[in-house]
């Protein structure tokens, strides 16, 4: 059946939307069908970068929300991105619990995965802690820890959380921090990540040849920790 993938993290700016484009880009470049669902109301990326792929929810609504599990249900070849926006986790944990949606998720032979984005500040890992307090047991865990800022995930590697998020079954993966210009020309121009690795001939200001091959790097090294926890 197919996978629910929860693309949150509830604090601000650590990348949840960059993660959930760089999942449909590999979903894309791998032939894996997914459909996605964007939950940010002022500035979506999925919908900005893939729109024939998603469509936008409206996270205090039930009935949108709804359509996640019954787009899951009926296409259970696909994966289902959720791009979650921040300080969404209250009215999704309140659709979660209120809707049974774990249950029938079992139910169904449905996999709902949350993919928790984070930085390596103390915000971050407090949060991971409240969704693990929550959930337990009970969701598969992808914890992703962005170096956007750093690469010291000391706090993280000290608190406890991570040894409770290993019992819990979680699967750690690292994203590398993309070159600051080159991130800023995909966005300015949004492009794709496969658009960011052609040369534009109609943009004369698009990515330089280098800027490219950094961006393919990047991209390399994402797809390889996708791989390792059998995306």
């Amino acid at each position: 059946m197919a996978t629910i993938h929860l693309i949150g993290g509830e604090k601000g700016g650590v990348g949840k939307s960059v993660v959930a484009r760089l999942l449909a880009q590999y979903l894309i470049d791998h032939d894996k069908p997914f459909t996605g669902f964007d939950t940010d109301r002022s500035h979506g990326a999925l919908l900005r970068y893939y729109a024939g792929y998603a469509s936008a929810t409206v996270i205090d609504s039930y009935q949108s929300l709804d359509a996640i599990v019954e787009t899951a249900a009926s296409q259970p070849d696909h994966h289902i991105l959720v791009d979650l926006a921040a300080q969404t986790f209250q009215p999704l944990a309140r659709w979660i619990d209120e809707s049974g949606v774990l249950e029938l998720a079992a139910e169904l032979g449905i996999t709902l995965c949350y993919w928790n984005v984070m930085d390596s500040g103390k915000d971050s890992v407090d949060l991971l802690g409240k969704l693990l307090d929550k959930y337990g047991t009970r969701l598969h865990y992808i914890v992703v820890l962005n170096q956007l800022r750093d690469d010291n995930f000391s706090i993280l590697e000290n608190s406890g959380i991570k040894q409770q998020a290993l019992a819990a079954g979680a699967k750690f993966i690292t994203l590398k921090k993309l070159h600051a210009p080159a991130m800023t020309k995909i966005d300015s121009k949004s492009y794709s990540f496969w658009a960011a690795t052609h040369k534009d001939p109609d943009n004369a200001n698009g990515l330089g040849l280098l800027e490219r091959q950094r961006v393919k790097m990047w991209l390399d090294h994402a797809y390889k920790e996708f791989k390792s926890i059998g995306l």
